[in-house]
């Protein structure tokens, strides 16, 4: 198979082949038809905790970066419920031993799979793994917004590729949506039926404290925003959801109930209902560019600028 890899965080992604392995019984083979790229893509790169456990826990040999990919199964074994020819989105697990997606196949176990119809497009499949696990464990999980009727969540971030999920699962858990953008995008995330906060037009939160409190607020952007003020947005027993983490949030993770680091692992469950909204109108895709998968290290430079509007994808060869 071929995939995207370097030796160090320093040295830029490039492609090579490394050999195919059997499967063992509970796996399955996927063909990889798009690529879903995430921040946490390349923090595992480099230092972070995420790239020492992978490489601590992750399979042996050249690291392969990734979780998110869309495509065909191509070989089961016993106990996979999946059959061959079926089209498929999911998430690979270096937890579980598996390299990342950044390759032309997979292995993974049936749950963290689900089945693609044909109306849904490899590629919108590939922009909802992470993203759409995130969100559901921010708003479904952490703050049970389905139980709670006219719950609020704020987005900040809302026109990156977590948060314009976010948002649109927001809507799909019952919750209205508010999200902070800048002006060039809020045409766009107020096409999905969301209450845009214009940071170019002062303190977002400032702004924010119109609609406050919130049962959710979910910090796609990090340091930007302070947790102390988020976290003055919220209801009693509401929930601060950090998908990017800094050194100083720390303190309020350990001693703050309310504060929450989240980074969905998808899961056969969640990317049912989710890709079941998606095949309805209910989320909608939005694809900032597709690259092929030699040019995974541009799409990583451009994730690490903060500027991509939507999901890049990676496209892998033949």
């Amino acid at each position: 198979m071929i995939v995207a890899t370097s030796a160090s965080a320093r040295e830029p992604l490039r492609l090579m082949e490394l050999p195919s392995r059997s499967l063992e019984s509970g796996e399955l083979r996927v063909r990889v038809a798009s690529i879903g790229v995430n921040p946490v893509d390349w923090k595992m790169r480099g230092r972070s905790f995420l790239g020492v456990a992978q490489r601590i826990l992750g399979p042996r040999g050249p690291v392969v970066v990734g979780t998110d990919y869309a495509g065909e199964v191509t070989e089961v074994t016993s106990g996979v419920d999946l059959k061959v020819g079926m089209r498929v989105v999911g998430g690979v697990d270096f937890s579980r031993n598996q390299r990342g997606s950044y390759a032309s196949e997979v292995i993974v176990r049936a749950d963290q799979c689900a089945a693609l119809p044909d109306d849904v497009a490899f590629d919108d499949a590939a922009c909802l793994p992470v993203p759409g696990a995130t969100a559901w464990q921010a708003m479904a999980t952490f703050g049970r917004v389905r139980s709670k009727p006219g719950a609020k969540v704020l987005v900040l971030g809302a026109s990156g590729g977590v948060g314009l999920i976010a948002v649109q699962v927001a809507s799909l858990l019952g919750a209205t949506a508010y999200g902070v953008c800048s002006g060039k995008n809020a045409a766009l995330v107020r096409s999905l039926g969301v209450t845009v906060f214009d940071y170019s037009e002062g303190d977002a939160l400032d702004q924010a404290k119109a609609a406050a409190p919130f049962d959710v607020v979910i910090n796609a952007v990090g340091s930007a925003y302070p947790g102390r003020v988020c976290r003055s947005l919220l209801t009693r027993g509401g929930t601060l959801a950090l998908v990017v983490v800094g050194l100083s949030d720390f303190p309020a993770i350990i001693f703050s109930r309310a504060t929450r680091p989240v980074l969905g692992k998808p899961s056969r469950v969640v990317l049912e209902s989710l890709v079941r909204a998606m095949s309805i109108g209910a989320i909608r895709p939005v694809i900032a560019e597709r690259l092929p998968l030699a040019d995974a290290e541009r799409a990583h430079v451009s994730s690490r600028a903060g500027k991509v509007v939507g999901k890049l994808l990676l496209v892998p060869p033949g």
